[in-house]
């Protein structure tokens, strides 16, 4: 696979100046240790201080301009979470499905250690007022979607919750059409339930079609248990979608990692209103 070029703007955060720039090298010392990537270039900002932060008043950036395939790439980018992604490379990429399965399967796999320890991300408004999406399109519909509309089949098995299976059929479909895809098949199958509580753990088997960023998008939320990219065999990616995708991943990543911090913040901001108000 063909090397692309990107920058990465990492962004770092402390209440300690010394410790910031200690967790900075480090990252540094890491990116150049990785393997099978071009570390072209990378800059370390000085560290800046706000006065006005008391919580966390350091702040620093690092810039790294990477050169790697793109799987790398979004391994990079869940890894390291940038703020900013900054795409060089100016030509699509092709990859085969089943090259591509492998990718969602890796993002699956690391996305899924991160809700572990931090929660999901999966989170909708109330989906009441929402009509019930369509499932089932004809061979004819989903040709001119792959051919004409740049789109992917795929198949998606997630794991689900609750105590109501309609309820749960219902929502998840409707999440998915929330997302942006086109639903082909879709079966609720349930695993166990505890007898204390009622709550019911279901697999969730679907064949959707979406464009490749809402693939990703939907992988990176849900990292689901299986995943399989059925047609096109080859799937072209261009620039825009590939930065698209790059950003969403580390955007996941980054707000994930940083709940802690930011929940400490709130705890903060409450002692403070109780304290004053």
């Amino acid at each position: 696979m063909e090397k692309i070029e990107a920058i990465f703007y990492i962004e770092g955060l402390s209440n300690d100046k010394k410790a910031l720039e200690s967790a900075m090298q480090k990252t540094v010392e890491s990116l150049k240790a990785e393997k099978g990537i071009e570390l072209v270039d990378v800059r370390v900002d000085e560290i800046l201080e706000d006065k006005d932060n008391e919580l966390l008043p350091y702040s620093g950036m690092i810039e790294a301009r990477i050169k790697a395939p793109f799987s790398a790439l979004v391994y990079l980018a869940i890894r390291y979470a940038p703020a900013i992604v900054d795409l060089v490379s100016t030509e699509k990429v092709e990859i085969p499905a089943e090259e591509l399965t492998k990718i969602l399967g890796n993002v699956s796999y690391v996305m899924g250690q991160l809700m572990e320890k931090f929660g999901p991300l999966a989170v909708y408004p109330k989906f009441d007022e929402l009509p019930e999406p369509r499932v089932g399109y004809s061979r004819d519909e989903i040709e001119e979607m792959i051919l004409d509309e740049r789109m992917i089949l795929y198949r998606f098995v997630i794991e689900a919750y609750g105590s109501d299976e309609k309820r749960v059929e219902s929502d998840l479909k409707k999440a998915l059409a929330y997302e942006g895809c086109r639903i082909n098949k879709f079966v609720l199958k349930l695993q166990n339930e505890n007898e204390k509580t009622g709550r019911k753990h279901f697999l969730a088997a679907s064949e959707l079609v979406s464009d490749v960023e809402t693939l990703f998008q939907l992988t990176g939320k849900y990292a689901p248990v299986a995943i399989s990219v059925v047609e096109p065999e080859i799937v072209d990616i261009t620039p825009p979608e590939v930065q698209g995708i790059l950003s969403d991943l580390a955007g996941f990543a980054h707000e994930l990692v940083t709940r802690p911090l930011k929940a400490k913040i709130l705890e903060k901001a409450n002692t403070s209103f109780k304290l004053t108000r």
